[in-house]
């Protein structure tokens, strides 16, 4: 089970009360220290302001700070948990998801889901279609992007988005930049990682929770017609998670890596933007006998 990290960004108040450089400087070395430290990626979330409330705090903005974050590390896989699709034309976001996977040699993954934070959607002027129609859109945004990191052109006409004889050059360094569907909607989000996506992200689910819905993703997969086993696996877990250190986040990482999963992204830098909270997370991932650095991870068992 690969482990990866989120780089703090100011969405849920690390960074309230910096002036921005100091925040910004501090998400660098976040960023360098988790690539030092032998995480397998780093994320960011894609919010424009604070949670659970809107304040006049930092939040950096994720695809450019994202750029940046590629070009001040060199291997760890880099992505967004995850986009919100609404907040862009999906043509827009494949051509910047392209640029993304250039700029960082090859290492970008684009996370990707249907959105929920009502207060930034109409603040931001996007209005905030229901549940339904929000879903919706998620997966014609879905086909427009697969057609646009497709080969050749890209043509699609549908309720929530339209694509005719888009050129999307270039296309990425990957073969296939990797997608991810974020979400814990069995009926919906399930299907659409089935049919579009690499990996399904599950979010704040607990073991026994995730060990009831993995057979429910094997039969969306068999419903789309694809091998179950073809369809990564990762979670998002809960904050407390990352901020409890020692034997109990220990047992809590052996019980994940029990269940299959083939990644947890963790968020330490929420609760300590020091060096300490990153290091004694490496420490507790290594104590429960996982990976962290590439050398460890090419010589695992598979």
């Amino acid at each position: 089970m690969e482990v990866g990290v989120m780089v703090p960004q100011g969405w849920k108040g690390e960074f309230d009360g910096w002036r921005p450089a100091d925040a910004w400087a501090n998400a660098l070395a976040r960023a360098r220290q988790a690539e030092a430290l032998g995480f397998e990626s780093i994320w960011v979330f894609d919010h424009f302001t604070t949670v659970p409330q809107p304040t006049h705090e930092i939040t950096f903005e994720s695809f450019t700070m994202l750029a940046a974050l590629a070009q001040a590390t060199s291997r760890v896989r880099i992505g967004h948990m995850v986009i919100c699709t609404g907040f862009r034309n999906p043509a827009l976001t494949a051509k910047m998801a392209s640029t993304l996977d250039v700029i960082s040699g090859g290492r970008f993954e684009l996370g990707i889901g249907a959105g929920w934070k009502e207060d930034e959607w109409l603040a931001y002027g996007y209005g905030f279609p229901t549940l339904r129609e929000r879903l919706a859109a998620l997966g014609d945004h879905l086909e427009v992007i697969r057609r646009m990191l497709g080969p050749g052109t890209a043509s699609f006409e549908g309720a929530y988005a339209r694509v005719d004889g888009a050129i999307n050059v270039p296309k990425g360094i990957q073969s296939h930049i990797p997608i991810v569907v974020g979400g814990n909607g069995q009926r919906v989000t399930f299907r659409y990682a089935a049919r579009y996506a690499d990996e399904l992200n599950l979010v704040f689910l607990e073991p026994d929770e995730i060990r009831e819905v993995l057979p429910v993703v094997g039969q969306r997969c068999e419903e789309e017609g694809r091998d179950p086993s073809t369809l990564r696996i990762s979670l998002y877990c809960r904050d407390n998670d990352s901020r409890a250190d020692g034997q109990a986040r220990i047992d809590r990482l052996g019980a994940y890596a029990e269940l299959g999963l083939d990644r947890i992204v963790m968020f330490p830098s929420r609760w300590d933007t020091t060096d300490e909270g990153l290091a004694s997370l490496a420490a507790d991932v290594r104590a429960a006998g996982l990976p962290l650095s590439v050398s460890e991870m090419e010589g695992a068992p598979a």
